[in-house]
């Protein structure tokens, strides 16, 4: 879980350099490995090699409340193109300052709920 902080950490340094595309990724990896460690630690096992957030919810049975489910498309929908960017000047208008303010807000929420919740405690 620590690494998830830090990443989210990395997030807020990246929105305030001006890397959008990078609080994007962070967000996403925040989120992946917060529940890649639930799933390693309730199933005592390695978790799936996947970036998807939906199918690492699956692992653990775990039902995301529909305030994260667009959260959580659209991150899985970003993941691979900000990863790998093919055209970087139109991912860099499409995320935006303010949209990545706002998946960083949303990301903070959702692993706030995602630390409270009596699976991962």
């Amino acid at each position: 879980m620590a690494t998830s902080e830090y990443d989210l950490d990395t997030a807020d340094h990246m929105l305030k350099s001006g890397r959008y595309l990078y609080v994007i990724y962070m967000c996403h990896l925040s989120l992946e490995k917060l529940l890649k460690a639930v799933v390693a630690e309730t199933q005592e096992d390695l978790p799936p090699k996947t970036h998807n957030l939906y199918h690492l919810t699956k692992c653990i049975d775990l039902d995301i409340p529909s305030q994260f489910k667009q959260l959580f498309a659209d991150l899985n929908a970003a993941s691979l193109p900000v990863r790998y960017p093919e055209d970087l000047e139109k991912l860099a208008i499409q995320y935006s300052k303010e949209v990545a303010q706002t998946y960083l807000k949303q990301t903070k929420e959702c692993l706030q709920w995602l630390k409270q919740h009596p699976k991962l405690k």
